[in-house]
């Protein structure tokens, strides 16, 4: 009787395991499926692209997007962003949307100058270490110095860089610098950049915080110095 039995076991077995096999496959073929859903591919970013670029097939490809449905504004076909500019910074292989790109003459949208918002240029003295490494889209802070009165103070915060001019526009070979401002922002910065001289400071990209600045004075620092 026991002899009997072990074929059938050794049947059942290898039934048993044909059964496993063919289940996980079907499984997880239909998990595969389910999690890129066949033609969900969208455009993203090859290599890290910047602000007023000119988008080329070699800046841009196809990825799988690993969900049923794709992001709002994203494009599915990589001829269709060809010649688009950048309006903000991409990083590789970061979804291109409608929202980060505009059309060929498009305007202020086009170098990323937001509806309310203004580009101004300014010249940048005794900032050279700072501008050697300032990139479109990173923030500053620009302080005013007046010689008249010996005087610094903080005027904007946390603006961001539109373009980098080391090589300045022939006012002493001073670097100039684009940046994007409110129009409140804007008349500062031209004012200031009209009667005084303004230096930039970095801000870490994670620091989008302000703090209310006061004038310090050259008088003030040395009385300070001389109480200790």
């Amino acid at each position: 009787m026991k002899k009997n039995l072990v074929p059938l076991l050794g049947i059942a077995f290898v039934v048993a395991i044909i059964s496993t096999g063919i289940f996980y496959g079907l499984f997880v073929g239909k998990l595969k499926s389910a999690t890129i859903a066949p033609g969900q591919a969208i455009v993203v970013a090859a290599r890290n692209v910047d602000r007023g670029a000119t988008l080329q097939p070699e800046d841009v490809k196809l990825a799988p997007w690993g969900s049923p449905e794709i992001p709002k504004g994203a494009f599915t076909d990589v001829s269709k962003v060809k010649g688009l500019a950048v309006t903000s910074p991409m990083q590789q292989n970061e979804p291109v949307l409608e929202t980060r790109v505009a059309a060929p003459g498009s305007g202020g949208a086009g170098l990323g100058i937001a509806p309310g918002m203004r580009a101004v240029s300014i010249h940048a003295v005794d900032s050279s270490g700072v501008v050697s490494v300032l990139r479109p889209g990173y923030k500053v802070d620009v302080q005013l110095v007046s010689n008249q009165n010996a005087e610094l103070r903080t005027i904007l915060q946390n603006v961001e860089v539109l373009s980098v001019s080391p090589q300045g526009d022939g006012r002493n070979n001073t670097p100039v610098i684009t940046l994007l401002v409110s129009p409140a922002g804007a008349d500062v910065a031209g004012l200031g950049d009209s009667t005084a001289r303004l230096r930039l400071t970095l801000r870490n990209p994670l620091d989008d915080g302000g703090l209310e600045t006061k004038s310090i004075t050259l008088p003030a620092i040395l009385s300070r110095g001389a109480k200790k």
